[in-house]
């Protein structure tokens, strides 16, 4: 197959790209490549798509497959109407951000989503879940019986720049000193190998797959992924447990970004990691042991080092003064957990 991708530098785009040359495609990456170049084996077009229809100019012939992975409806239109005319399918990489509630557990793909955002409207991290709503409508639009939809929720997996689901076993690898954890054994996690998700992009391509699904993992609850990132870690220090309340009253950010601890979610949010995948599975998607992913994780967190600054979670100094802060609020002359023991609750 004749392959576009416009990317091919970054995590998902990039793995895409790997996988579809490794499959013998002739792949094309559209990219600035501004900080990294596409894989070995694919052509490059350097070319900028902040530029608008120029962007385009150097891609001729008619294309098997486009994979298209933006957030900025603009670009996205511009791409839309100078390829689709002569692509046979269209995958959109969305997000379940585009979806408008996420209380609800085990929602599927006709939850209703985000309003898109309006036209002429900049794209912002802010209005990312309307950003993708809106590209959602325009693929639809234009690209229309050839359109396939990817929403992802967490994409997990070696080379992850945002430093989410690889915090916890890095935390753990890198410091035997107590870690802190939010009081949420039971809240369910729900992470995509990102070799899994490119995997099935390329599986839909090649067999014309079309429609919006969720590419979303097994629900995993959050006390099990803590229990086997300490094992995987291969070292049972102290943790330090703290009621959620307790955290966001000192500071502490959910999910992500920094000072966070990563994959904890607010009140309101019960079904954002337990989406179904049921369509997506019975449509080929095949998914990896998540214990898999999570130690290929941590090799990839110990080759690009377990002390680097990170986009994600707590710095050690901010985790010692909060374990501080915590035991003194509760009186605790001994760790809130030993290591193999049983959690005693904070305040």
């Amino acid at each position: 197959m004749r392959i576009l991708i416009l990317g091919g530098t970054a995590f998902l785009s990039s793995e895409i790209a790997r996988q579809a040359v490794a499959s013998g495609h002739q792949v094309t990456c559209l990219a600035r490549g501004t900080t990294r170049e596409p894989p070995g084996g694919a052509t490059w077009v350097r070319a900028d798509s902040t530029e608008g229809a120029p962007a385009y100019a150097g891609l001729g012939g008619d294309w098997d497959a486009v994979v298209d992975v933006s957030r900025d409806p603009e670009q996205a239109r511009q791409a839309l109407e100078a390829l689709s005319a002569r692509t046979a399918h269209w995958t959109f990489v969305s997000s379940c951000s585009v979806y408008a509630d996420h209380s609800t557990p085990g929602a599927d793909e006709d939850a209703k989503l985000l309003p898109p955002l309006p036209e002429g409207t900049p794209a912002t991290p802010e209005s990312y879940g309307e950003s993708k709503s809106a590209i959602e409508q325009l693929t639809l639009t234009v690209a229309g019986a050839m359109a396939f939809i990817v929403r992802p929720g967490l994409i997990a997996g070696p080379d992850d720049a945002s430093d989410r689901y690889g915090y916890w076993p890095a935390r753990f690898a890198g410091s035997q000193d107590p870690a802190l954890l939010p009081d949420i054994p039971d809240q369910p996690t729900q992470v995509i190998d990102v070799r899994d998700l490119a995997a099935w992009v390329l599986t839909a391509a090649e067999g014309g797959l079309t429609g919006a699904f969720n590419a979303v993992g097994d629900v995993v609850p959050f006390g099990e992924y803590i229990d086997e990132s300490r094992r995987q870690a291969g070292v049972l220090g102290e943790t330090v447990v703290a009621d959620a309340g307790w955290l966001a009253e000192h500071g502490v950010q959910y999910w992500s970004g920094p000072d966070s601890l990563p994959l904890w979610l607010p009140p309101g949010y019960e079904g954002f990691s337990t989406r179904s995948n049921a369509a997506a599975r019975t449509h080929g998607l095949a998914l990896r042991p998540w214990q898999e992913t999570l130690g290929d994780t941590l090799d990839d967190e110990r080759a690009r080092g377990l002390g680097r600054g990170r986009k994600a979670g707590l710095t050690a100094g901010r985790e010692q003064l909060l374990v501080e802060q915590l035991r003194a609020a509760s009186e605790l002359t001994e760790p809130a957990v030993k290591a193999g023991g049983n959690p005693k609750r904070s305040p």
